[in-house]
C-alpha cells in the first residue's frame, strides 16, 4: 500500500477493535511470532506492517534518511489508508519510540498505548551497555552469519530461554525470512539514537501501559521505569527474568497484558 511516498507491506487479521503493531529495529511483521499473534487476534483486528525499507515493504531509496517522527508519520498514514479512525497501539523497542511520537502527534488516533522494551532516549535514558555494543560490533565484523544469529538471540532473550535449542531454531527460522540490509539497519540505528521524548512525554494523554523484562540486555528495564514515570497515569509491568523480546519468550502472558489493558481502556473511554 502506498503510504507517505513509500510502498508499505501490511496485513490485517482477527476481529475486534483495531490494534496497530509497530516492530523494532531490523524486524518485520513475521517477527511477532505466531503464538503471540494468535492469542491477540481472538479479541482484536491486528494491523501489522513492515517499516519502509524492511521486510516486504519497498526498499529504501539510496541516500534516504530514516527518523522516528517520519516512521510515526508512516504509521499514521497507514491508519488513514486503511480507514481506521483510531486504534490501540503496541510498539516494541524502536517501535515503542515510534508509538510515542504517534501518541504525541495524533492522540485522538490512539485508544490506548502499550510501550514494550523501549526508551524515551536523550541524555536521561540508560544507553545499551558498552560491553553489549562491543559484542555486537565484534560479531558484525566477523561476517559469520551463524555467530551473528546466535549472539543476537542471546542478547534479545533471557539466558534461560536461550538455553533451549528449540527456541533458537524458532528464532533462526524467523530471522532468515526477509533479513534487513546493513544500510537500513544503520539508518534505523541512527533514527533510534536521535530519539528524544524525555521533555515531551508528560504531554501524553492516552491510557498507557509500559512492559519491560528485567533481564533485558539491549535496553535495561530502568528505561521502562523512566518512561512510565514521565507519562501521566502510566502503568508499569516488569516481567521478572525476561529479556528484550518479552512477547517471544512469554507470548501468552504478554498477550494477556495487552488484551486486558486495551479492553479496560476501551471500557473506561466509553463510560
Amino acid at each position: 500500500m502506498a503510504v507517505a511516498g513509500s510502498e508499505l507491506h501490511y496485513e490485517r487479521r482477527g476481529r475486534g477493535p483495531a490494534l496497530l503493531l509497530i516492530q523494532g529495529m531490523g524486524a518485520n511483521g513475521t517477527h511477532w511470532g505466531e503464538p503471540f499473534l494468535s492469542e491477540l487476534e481472538r479479541d482484536f483486528e491486528l494491523v501489522l506492517y513492515d517499516h519502509r525499507g524492511i521486510g516486504r515493504s519497498a526498499p529504501l531509496p539510496g541516500g534516504a534518511s530514516v527518523t522516528v517522527p517520519g516512521l510515526a508519520s508512516d504509521a499514521l498514514g497507514l491508519l488513514d489508508a486503511t480507514g481506521i479512525d483510531a486504534a490501540h497501539v503496541l510498539g516494541i523497542s524502536m517501535g515503542g519510540m515510534v508509538a510515542q511520537e504517534l501518541a504525541l502527534a495524533a492522540p485522538e488516533r490512539v485508544r490506548s498505548l502499550i510501550l514494550g522494551a523501549t526508551s524515551c532516549g536523550g541524555t536521561q535514558a540508560r544507553a545499551t551497555a558498552p560491553e553489549v555494543v562491543q559484542r555486537l560490533t565484534t560479531v558484525a565484523l566477523s561476517r559469520d552469519r551463524e555467530r551473528m544469529l546466535r549472539t543476537g538471540f542471546e542478547l534479545v532473550v533471557s539466558r534461560r530461554h536461550a538455553a533451549e535449542p528449540a527456541n533458537f531454531a524458532q528464532f533462526v527460522a524467523a530471522a532468515q525470512q526477509f533479513p534487513a540490509s546493513v544500510p537500513i539497519l544503520l539508518a534505523q540505528k541512527g533514527a533510534a539514537d536521535a530519539h528524544d521524548t524525555y521533555a515531551r512525554l508528560r504531554a501524553v494523554r492516552v491510557p498507557t501501559l509500559v512492559i519491560h523484562g528485567t533481564a533485558d540486555e539491549l535496553l535495561a528495564s530502568i528505561n521502562g521505569d523512566l518512561v512510565a514515570s514521565l507519562i501521566p497515569g502510566a502503568r508499569l509491568e516488569l516481567l521478572e527474568g525476561v529479556g528484550h523480546l518479552f512477547f517471544w519468550e512469554q507470548p501468552q502472558r504478554s498477550a494477556e497484558l495487552v488484551r486486558q489493558f486495551a479492553l479496560d481502556a476501551r471500557v473506561l473511554s466509553s463510560a
